[in-house]
């Protein structure tokens, strides 16, 4: 994978918002690697098949709370569970949301939540602000040693 490539998985059923996400990305950031899934189900099964073939997992998850089967928090709970995601950033978003809601996601697991975009500037800020903010923080993340000690300079 090209260090400048960031795979972005979008766990959502309405192809509309999947749509406006892949124009997003196609359109505004070039540097992200959009992959979507269609429920909650199909994204635990592609998780398990990508851990079994150990894959690479993706840098960022975007999380629509409200799936049908199996909502977006049995998803996050459940890929919070997996060794091999539960630290990969998970920002959840809905169109409608309750205050609970969102204490409920983050009680889960959830790193963000935000307002589902309704555009495609909207996924382009998502996926400018959150990678920006995610990856900075994993790259610090990396850079010190176990012993407090900085092995690089930031």
């Amino acid at each position: 994978m090209d260090a400048d490539r960031y795979n972005v998985l979008l766990i959502d059923d309405d192809y509309f918002q999947v749509d406006l996400a892949h124009r997003a990305a196609v359109e505004t950031r070039p540097e992200v690697s959009l992959t979507a899934v269609a429920g909650g189900d199909v994204a635990l099964e592609w998780f398990g098949a990508g851990i079994e073939k150990s894959e690479k997992m993706p840098h960022i998850i975007l999380l629509d709370l409200k799936l049908p089967k199996l909502d977006g928090l049995a998803v996050l709970r459940k890929l919070r569970s997996l060794p091999a995601t539960n630290e990969i950033p998970i920002v959840v978003f809905s169109t409608e949301f309750t205050q609970a809601d969102v204490l409920m996601s983050y009680k889960a697991g959830a790193n963000s939540f935000v307002a589902k975009p309704c555009d495609i500037a909207g996924y382009a800020e998502i996926f400018h602000e959150r990678l920006a903010y995610w990856m900075q923080s994993q790259h610090r993340k990396l850079l010190f040693s176990g012993n407090g000690e900085s092995t690089e300079r930031i």
